[in-house]
């Protein structure tokens, strides 16, 4: 692997990231101390405890996982997008180069963003709520594979997208539906036997439960389904990229 590739891309994307700090980092952490204080204090005070834990801790890593899932898609999406929109793209496809070296060069500058991102939120929930991980190891590892999924799925919108427009598109009228609807601000055990079905439908769910499960020692699903649903869902982004450098999809428009 031609590693001095993959650094010039990745010291490329954070010098970009560092350069709009206002927009990249402190706009989503202002964000989520707003949720901090609409959800934990106005519906912390209605509801005091969720599964034996205190709704303000309950949902720090539903707001974790919906501030990581949204950057890594984000920067990812963007980090391509921007290439083919200038022309660029076309450089990067002759340089010698392989595509596992140019993903992992974007998809590694995303993922680290999100992740310092949830870092920073993270030490930020607890100027609010008192908190204990129970498991810091599975804690770390279910992160790292959550903004490594989902930014090789933000690696494919902005390959797909077409336009500034159709870059956002997935974001706001999939991914954070799905977030909202996945568990960040409940536990799916409190809805009624129907939903709590429907709910399982969304993978999501599986990301946020296994997530809260590192943090309380409890999920609303299995452990392993959790594990098994992020690992089919980033390899099937990987085959889904490999496809796209294989036959040049999007990529030389």
């Amino acid at each position: 692997m031609n590693l001095i590739a993959v650094k010039t891309i990745f010291r490329f994307e954070m010098a970009r990231f560092f350069r709009t700090i206002a927009q990249s980092l402190i706009s989503p952490v202002l964000s989520t101390s707003l949720y901090f204080v609409v959800f934990g204090a106005a519906i912390g005070s209605r509801i005091q405890e969720v599964d034996g834990v205190s709704y303000g801790a309950f949902i720090v890593p539903g707001l974790i996982m919906l501030s990581v899932i949204t950057q890594a898609i984000s920067n990812a999406s963007f980090g391509i997008y921007f290439p083919k929109f200038i022309g660029t793209t076309y450089e990067l496809l002759s340089a010698p180069v392989s595509f596992l070296e140019i993903v992992a060069g974007y998809v590694g500058a995303a993922a680290a963003k999100a992740m310092f991102i949830g870092v920073i939120i993270l030490g930020t929930s607890f100027v609010f709520v008192d908190i204990q991980i129970a498991h810091p190891i599975a804690m770390v590892l279910f992160l790292i594979l959550t903004c490594l999924s989902f930014s090789l799925l933000g690696f494919i919108i902005g390959i797909w997208a077409s336009n500034f427009e159709q870059l956002q598109l997935v974001p706001l009228l999939v991914i954070t539906p799905l977030v909202f609807l996945g568990g960040a601000f409940y536990s799916i055990s409190m809805l009624p036997p129907l939903w709590q079905t429907i709910s399982l439908f969304n993978p999501v769910v599986y990301l946020i439960s296994g997530f809260r499960w590192s943090f309380f020692g409890a999920a609303d699903v299995p452990i392993g389904l959790s594990l098994m649903a992020i690992a089919g869902f980033t390899g099937l982004c990987l085959l889904v990229i490999g496809w796209i450098f294989k036959t040049g999809w999007r990529l030389r428009q």
